[in-house]
């Protein structure tokens, strides 16, 4: 029996659990009904384009969080140093209160890679970008900057994968804790 919902950002959130177990490729519709418990003339009523529609919703709410809770306190930084702390102890608690599981990184996984390339692709990219600027501003040459900012993101999107092999959410923990050191380093 298929179950009320009462609203499209309720459906977001039960779309994101699927997306996040079986990426885009393995959410057949038939899968999404089944594990959201949501009928098909409501999923079609709030998502009209079908899987796809339902995909960009996902990654809108996914980036509109990050927008506020990792991008905005590195954005105009007074204290680039707690920016990068504030950042990074978001990503933390978003990462493991998700299963550690990055939906951005699951949608470049499968076939349909180009329908999502641009979002993943920009949320990489500024997420590297306001790292880099803002370790930049606390003192840190550029090019040696950028380096520590997109070691920072692959390390956490490695930990990620690590966490969920060795089914230890503290690998997360710790390697976002060296990235934010690593960040900083010698700065005081």
């Amino acid at each position: 029996m298929a179950r009320t919902v009462l609203d499209r950002a309720d459906a977001v959130r039960a779309l994101a659990g699927v997306f996040r177990k079986r990426g885009f490729d393995g959410a057949s519709l038939s899968v999404v009904q089944q594990e959201t418990g949501i009928g098909r003339g409501s999923l079609y009523h709030f998502f009209p384009d079908g899987k796809e529609d339902m995909a960009r919703a996902v990654l809108e709410e996914v980036r509109a969080w990050f927008d506020e809770q990792v991008f905005a306190p590195l954005r105009t930084p007074e204290d680039p140093a707690a920016a990068v702390g504030a950042t990074m102890r978001a990503v933390e608690e978003y990462f493991l209160s998700r299963h550690c599981v990055c939906l951005y990184a699951v949608m470049t996984l499968g076939q349909d890679r180009p329908a999502h390339a641009e979002a993943v692709r920009s949320y990489f990219a500024d997420w590297v970008e306001l790292l880099a600027r803002t370790v930049e501003q606390a003192g840190v040459a550029g090019d040696e900057a950028r380096a520590r900012a997109v070691d920072a993101v692959a390390a956490v999107q490695g930990a990620l994968v690590l966490a969920r092999a060795l089914d230890d959410d503290t690998v997360v923990t710790g390697v976002v804790d060296r990235s934010r050191r690593r960040l900083l380093d010698g700065l005081g």
